[in-house]
């Protein structure tokens, strides 16, 4: 029979070694119980932990979904609130011209409510988020609408040029006191008219393109998330507004300013139904949005749930294996000291 002969080193290194594993354990029981899944997913579950990295890549692309869609749906919003103060901006124009056709005689209380119009309409149609016009259609870093109050404009000058080449004067010359009715019917019908409604828009009262923002909501599902000055309300509500502030800085005779209130109120009308039409169209887009956002949520929980069935850990069963490994590691450091004591030189007389 042989005996081996064991050093005090050999059980000191040995004790040290195993201290080293539980220690490593303890720190990854330690991060289960704190985070309730597995330290190391790869290697306890082999094979299936390419599921589970899967549906964390596809959680993460479904959160950036999301945060696309917050854009969207802000900036759908504060389009809803600019609507709104169009829809009030015109609604105020078609009362001013209501009162004016039942007999208020005041032409400078509706052509100062008019140039406000226009002054506020211009306002609200270029304002813009986080830098980007609201109603530039994709053309988000240009200013949609130009302002027809300021005498350098491009509108202004357009409008100027029509009137001249129809009347054969411009709107300061005497001659224009004597314009009549049915004039600033043709002229309305012939002129202006298709000048708003048509091509003649583009380029001199609106810099916006037709095109409106297309957003990708959800995976097979796309929404327009923007609309754009161009639209028939904003046409006809500044059209109505324009007439008004030019021809009412004109002498007209009771006949033509009655045919002018009548044919502007009929504008600002059709700019009030218009302008719902629109506000109607950005709220179900809203709608759209939002509901493509709650579906993700609902896929990213589905997900998540899939993922802690594989990874999940028993936040107790962990905490009981750091309590046992936390006693082991103080009996080895105890085991450990008394070992460190043991040495032939005690026993030496």
């Amino acid at each position: 029979m042989k005996v081996s002969f064991v050093s005090t080193s050999a059980i000191s290194q040995t004790l040290r070694y195993q201290m080293m594993r539980m220690q490593s354990d303890l720190l990854k029981n330690q991060e289960e119980m704190t985070s309730g899944r597995l330290a190391d997913p790869g290697a306890t579950l082999g094979a299936r932990a390419g599921f589970s990295f899967s549906m964390s890549r596809e959680i993460d692309r479904l959160k950036g979904q999301i945060d696309a869609n917050s854009i969207a749906k802000n900036r759908l919003s504060s389009t809803q609130d600019s609507l709104i103060q169009l829809s009030n901006i015109s609604q105020e124009l078609l009362s001013t011209l209501t009162a004016a056709m039942s007999g208020v005689n005041d032409t400078s209380i509706v052509r100062s409510g008019a140039k406000r119009t226009l002054e506020s309409m211009t306002s609200v149609l270029n304002s813009n988020l986080n830098g980007e016009y609201l109603f530039a259609g994709i053309n988000t870093d240009v200013k949609p609408l130009n302002d027809f109050t300021d005498p350098s404009s491009a509108s202004k000058a357009q409008f100027d040029a029509q009137f001249l080449a129809y009347f054969g004067f411009s709107q300061n010359d005497p001659a224009a006191n004597g314009i009549t009715a049915a004039q600033i019917e043709d002229f309305l019908d012939t002129v202006i008219q298709p000048s708003f409604m048509g091509a003649g828009w583009q380029g001199t009262w609106s810099n916006a393109s037709d095109q409106k923002i297309s957003s990708r909501i959800a995976a097979n599902e796309t929404a327009e998330t923007s609309t754009t000055a161009n639209g028939a309300g904003m046409r006809k509500l500044a059209m109505a507004a324009a007439v008004l502030t030019e021809f009412l800085d004109i002498p007209l005779g009771d006949e033509a300013r009655q045919a002018l209130y009548q044919r502007t109120t009929g504008l600002a009308g059709e700019a009030v139904s218009d302008i719902a039409s629109t506000q109607a169209e950005i709220g179900l887009a809203e709608t759209r949005v939002q509901d493509a956002s709650e579906r993700i949520s609902s896929q990213i929980d589905l997900f998540k749930t899939f993922i802690y069935d594989l990874e999940g850990v028993d936040p107790y069963e962990a905490s009981t294996r750091v309590n046992e490994l936390l006693t082991q590691i103080e009996t080895s450091y105890a085991l450990t000291a008394r070992i460190q004591q043991l040495s032939l030189l005690r026993y030496l007389p």
